[in-house]
């Protein structure tokens, strides 16, 4: 595994306003589908590519396959029928200089009796990195979350959206290329919540990470994304897809303007519908 010392460049399209470019996609899904062992069918066949460098939100009613979907992307199961590939090729290359992911779960799962800079250390150390060489990316990956001052507290020691921030910085450490998150903010306050959606939004402009997130927020899903995904549920499946043709990095001006507001009300809308019995399923 490599290890981005601070300072070291990242790799950034010429073109920051447009994700993908030439650029093969990040991950394909290819009439994937699920089920499961005790014959629910999570996943209908889905189709689905992942630009170079996007930020794509999936949303849609409970049970309706978000987290299914980005699960398999992951690797962490496998599809029933249909195949992904990842930036081209099967999973085997994963891990690879350019080819690198990580994963943020729903809760920071942090040890308690690690300090701060020894949780962010660990998958640096599970890959057999030795401690001084893992010195200078772990706190590039602390400061880049605002935790400089925190490096030596425990997790009990810190407030809820703090710990997110070091599972965050835990996930970075690694210098990912896609960074996958389900539901990482849905257990805070909306205040805790907002600020840092706004970090992230900005950590991946800066590292232009391609990232997949999950969420059951509609205003969340409409600030972080360049497009999102609204799935419909029995089985799941993709209901509809929405760009955010809006400006970035985005900010709290953004969540104040009309085009803010509009883009909500549609996919409010788009949701809704996505619930119904009734909704319909496509391919993307």
């Amino acid at each position: 595994m490599n290890v981005l010392t601070p300072g070291e460049p990242f790799n950034v399209s010429p073109d920051r306003t447009t994700a993908g470019g030439d650029r093969p996609p990040a991950v394909e899904v290819l009439s994937a589908e699920k089920v499961f062992s005790n014959g629910t069918r999570g996943l209908a066949p889905i189709d689905l590519s992942i630009a170079d460098g996007e930020f794509l939100t999936l949303i849609g009613p409970s049970g309706c396959g978000k987290s299914t979907l980005l699960k398999l992307i992951a690797n962490l199961i496998e599809p029933s029928d249909g195949r992904l590939l990842w930036w081209r090729g099967d999973f085997a290359q994963v891990g690879e200089d350019g080819r690198r992911f990580a994963f943020v779960f729903q809760e920071p799962t942090l040890m308690p009796w690690a300090r701060v800079d020894a949780n962010v250390r660990l998958p640096l150390e599970l890959a057999g990195i030795a401690n001084a060489k893992t010195a200078p990316a772990v706190a590039e990956a602390i400061e880049r979350v605002g935790l400089s001052k925190f490096a030596r507290h425990f997790p009990r020691q810190l407030s809820g959206g703090m710990k997110m921030r070091v599972s965050i910085a835990r996930a970075l450490v690694t210098n990912p290329n896609l960074l996958l998150m389900d539901e990482p903010f849905g257990a805070l306050d909306e205040f805790t919540r907002n600020n840092l959606d706004a970090d992230l939004i900005k950590l991946w402009w800066e590292r232009k990470l391609t990232t997949v997130f999950v969420t059951h927020s509609i205003y969340e899903a409409v600030f972080l994304s360049t497009r999102i995904i609204v799935m419909a549920a029995n089985p799941g499946r993709i209901f509809r897809t929405m760009t955010i043709d809006a400006p970035q990095p985005r900010d709290e001006g953004f969540r104040d303007s009309a085009q803010f507001a509009a883009y909500c009300r549609e996919l409010s809308t788009w949701l809704a519908e996505a619930s119904l019995p009734s909704a319909p399923g496509g391919a993307l």
